[in-house]
C-alpha cells in the first residue's frame, strides 16, 4: 500500500541532476503527475510551450533514470519540449522567470546547464548534432551515450533524412528517439514486436550474428554468397514482423513502437538500445497535451500558449484588436475568391500563419508540405512556372532555412512567388532562434527580389493585393502582434519603388520602414516638442529604395535617420548610406537598427529598449547627432 502524499512531495526531492534516481519506483507516477501540475501552473502564468511538454514527461523521466547526465548527452530537436528535462536537472526555481528577459530560456541552452549539450530552436537538427557528438566521442575515446530526440513532425524536414543516411555509417552506439505524438509510422504489433526487440538486442543474439557471419565468410568460394542469401532471407522475414523497415533498410536498428507513457518499458528499451554497436531508433508513441484536457483536445492551441485560465483553458487576456496575421488571413480569403490562380503554401503552420480560413474555403489550392521550408519554396517555384500565383506564408526566422532555394529556384528564373513573411522583427519570448531580424539583409542580397514592409494594417492589405498582381519574386514582411491602426488617412496607391512622405518639413528626415513607421511617428513628436523640424517618410520598399525621394530630401535636410527592425548589416539603412555616399549627397546619415548580435528572449517592449529601438533612445541619438553636425 502506498503512503499518503502531500502535493509536491516527489517533486520537492528533485533539486539537482540525477536526484530522480533516488526515488522509489512507486514514486515515479506521482512525480509525473506533479510535474504536469507544475508545468500547467507555471505556463498558465508566463505562457510557453505546454502541449509538447506534457506529452514527454514520462519519456524524459525514463531517460534520466536510464542515463547519467551530464556525462551522457541528449539533444532535443527544436527544444520546446525540454521543460521536464530542465526540472530534472535542478532548474525548478527558474520557471518563475521562464522566457522573461534575463530569465530561463524556453529552449535548451549550453550556457544555462551542463546538461544542455546543444542549443536548439529550429526543427530537424538533432540527428545531425547527435552524429557530431558521437564522432567526437569516437575520436576522443569516450564512452558516454548520445541520444537525439526528434518528433514525427520534425522528421518531415529534409535535413533529418540527410542525417539518418549518415547515421547508418556509425560503428558505435547512437540512440535516436522518435517521439511520435500524431503520425503513425506503423501499426503496433504488440507482443511480437516487444519479443523481437528483446531478442535482437540481446548480447547473445548480436554476438551470434557476428560470429556466424565471420564463420560463413571464411568458407572458400561459397561463403560470401551464403551470407548474402542469409541476409536476404532475414530481411524478408523482417518485412512480416518489424514495422520500422524504412530505418532497418537504412542500416538503423528499429525498436518499437513503445508506449511513451510507460516508464518501466521505456527504461528497458533504453537499456536494450545501449547494447547496439551502431545507430538505433526507438519509436515512442506519446499523446500531446497528456494530462490536461484542454491541451489534449486542442494540442495546436497549446503548442505555444499565452497565459491562460487553468480551469477553462481560455486565454487570460482576451485580444480585442486584430493582429497582422488576422489581416493577412482576411485578405487571403478575399484574394482566393477573386483570383483562382492564387494558391497558398505553408510549412506545417496553417494556423500560425493565418492560412486556416483559406484552407477551409479553397482546400484544393492549399498545400501544407510539413516542416520542409526548402521544399516549400522550390515547390512554389514549380507552381509559378506552371502559371499559378503561389503565396508562401512563413515566419521570418524559418524562411532563412530556404535561402538557397529562394536564390536559385525562384529569383534566378524571376518567377512570381509571393513570400508573406510573418513575425518579422523582434518576436519576444522565444529568443535568439526565433527573432526575425535578418530577413531584410538576406533577401536584399538576391537579384530580382522586391521587398515591401507595411506601416499599418491597411497597407498590409494593399501590399498583398499589389504583390499578387506583381510580375516576379516579391516579399512582404510584417511583425508579430497587434496591427497598427494609426495613420489611416495616409493611404496612397502602391507604386513600384516609391516611398510615402507622411509629414514634410525640413532639417531632419526620418526614413522608416514597416513597424518602425509607428515608432517614427512617436520620435517625430518628441523632436517637435524639443524644437526640431522633422520629416517622416514611410519607406514602403526596402528593395528597391526610392532614390528619387532621397535626392529630393537631400536638398532641404541635413540629417537622414534610417529606422528598421532588422540587423544593421545588409539592411535598409546601409542601402540608403551607400546611395548617399555614391552620389555624394550633402547629408549625414544615422542608422537606427538592431546591433550585430543575437537578441535574447523577453518582452518585446523591453527588447526595444535593450537594442535602442524605443522612441526616447532614438530621439536622444538624433538630437546628439544633429547638434554635433551644426
Amino acid at each position: 500500500m502506498l503512503p499518503n502524499w502531500d502535493k509536491g512531495m516527489a517533486l520537492e526531492k528533485i533539486n539537482q541532476v540525477n536526484d530522480i534516481k533516488r526515488l522509489e519506483k512507486y514514486e515515479w507516477n506521482l512525480l509525473a503527475e506533479e510535474i504536469r501540475e507544475f508545468l500547467i501552473e507555471k505556463i498558465s502564468v508566463n505562457g510557453g510551450h505546454l502541449a509538447s511538454n506534457l506529452g514527454v514527461v514520462e519519456l524524459t523521466m525514463a531517460m534520466h533514470l536510464a542515463f547519467d547526465f551530464p556525462n551522457d548527452k541528449v539533444v532535443w530537436d527544436v527544444g520546446h519540449q525540454a521543460y521536464t528535462h530542465k526540472l530534472l536537472t535542478g532548474r525548478k526555481e527558474g520557471f518563475d522567470g521562464l522566457r522573461k528577459y534575463g530569465g530561463m530560456s524556453g529552449f535548451p541552452k549550453r550556457k544555462e546547464s551542463d546538461c544542455d549539450c546543444f542549443d536548439t530552436g529550429h526543427s530537424s537538427t538533432s540527428v545531425s548534432a547527435g552524429i557530431g557528438l558521437v564522432r567526437a566521442r569516437e575520436l576522443q575515446g569516450g564512452s558516454e551515450s548520445v541520444i537525439s530526440v526528434i518528433g514525427d513532425g520534425a522528421l518531415t524536414g529534409g535535413m533529418a533524412y540527410e542525417a539518418l543516411n549518415n547515421a547508418s555509417q556509425l560503428k558505435s552506439n547512437f540512440i535516436i528517439v522518435l517521439n511520435d505524438n500524431q503520425m503513425s509510422i506503423a501499426e503496433n504489433v504488440g507482443g511480437m514486436s516487444q519479443y523481437l526487440n528483446g531478442l535482437r538486442t540481446a548480447e547473445a543474439y548480436t554476438g551470434f550474428k557476428e560470429g556466424l557471419q565471420n564463420t560463413l565468410e571464411r568458407i572458400p568460394v561459397y561463403g560470401e554468397g551464403l551470407v548474402r542469401q542469409l541476409k536476404k532471407t532475414k530481411n524478408g522475414l523482417k518485412q512480416l514482423v518489424i514495422p520500422g523497415m524504412l530505418f532497418e533498410n537504412m542500416g538503423i536498428t528499429y525498436l518499437g513502437p513503445v508506449d511513451g507513457h510507460n516508464i518501466e518499458q521505456l527504461i528497458r528499451t533504453f537499456n536494450d538500445a545501449r547494447r547496439i554497436r551502431h545507430a538505433v531508433l526507438i519509436h515512442v508513441k506519446t499523446q500531446k497535451g497528456k494530462g490536461y484536457a484542454p491541451a489534449e483536445r486542442h494540442p495546436a492551441r497549446f503548442h505555444g500558449a499565452e497565459p491562460f485560465d487553468i480551469a477553462t483553458g481560455l486565454p487570460s487576456h482576451k485580444r480585442t484588436k486584430a493582429n497582422y496575421t488576422d489581416i493577412f488571413s482576411t485578405v487571403m480569403r478575399k484574394m482566393g475568391d477573386r483570383d483562382e490562380k492564387v494558391v497558398a503554401i505553408t510549412a506545417a503552420m496553417p494556423d500560425g500563419t493565418g492560412l486556416k480560413r483559406f484552407k477551409n474555403m479553397f482546400p484544393d489550392r492549399f498545400f501544407d508540405v510539413g516542416i520542409a521550408e526548402q521544399h516549400a519554396v522550390t515547390f512554389a517555384a514549380g507552381l509559378a512556372a506552371g502559371g499559378l500565383k503561389p503565396i508562401v506564408a512563413v515566419y521570418s526566422s524559418f524562411l532563412q532555412r530556404a535561402y538557397d532555394q529562394i536564390l536559385h529556384d525562384v529569383c534566378i528564373q524571376n518567377l512570381h512567388v509571393i513570400f508573406a513573411i510573418d513575425r518579422a522583427g523582434l518576436v519576444g519570448s522565444d529568443g535568439e532562434t526565433h527573432q526575425g531580424i535578418f530577413d531584410l539583409s538576406y533577401l536584399s542580397s538576391i537579384p530580382n527580389m522586391t521587398i515591401l514592409a507595411p506601416k499599418n494594417k491597411w497597407e498590409l492589405s494593399d501590399m498583398l493585393k499589389y504583390a499578387v498582381n506583381f510580375g516576379g519574386p516579391i516579399a512582404l514582411r510584417y511583425p508579430r502582434g497587434e496591427a497598427y491602426d494609426g495613420l489611416q488617412e495616409f493611404r496612397p496607391a502602391i507604386v513600384y519603388g516609391k516611398s510615402e512622405i507622411i509629414y514634410e518639413e525640413a532639417d531632419i528626415a526620418l526614413l522608416a520602414v514597416g513597424s518602425m513607421v509607428k515608432v517614427g511617428e512617436q520620435v517625430r513628436g518628441i523632436l517637435k516638442d524639443a524644437g526640431y523640424n522633422c520629416t517622416l517618410v514611410n519607406g514602403r520598399f526596402v528593395k528597391p529604395i526610392d532614390e528619387e525621394c532621397l535626392e529630393l530630401l537631400s536638398k532641404t535636410h541635413g540629417l537622414f535617420v534610417t529606422m528598421e527592425e532588422n540587423v544593421r548589416s545588409g539592411g535598409f539603412g546601409e542601402k540608403v548610406l551607400d546611395y548617399v555616399t555614391d552620389r555624394q549627397l550633402p547629408v549625414r546619415t544615422l542608422n537606427v537598427s538592431i546591433p550585430d548580435e543575437y537578441v535574447e528572449h523577453g518582452n518585446v517592449a523591453l527588447l526595444y529598449q535593450e537594442v535602442g529601438l524605443d522612441p526616447k533612445t532614438i530621439a536622444k541619438r538624433i538630437i546628439t547627432a544633429y547638434v554635433g553636425q551644426m
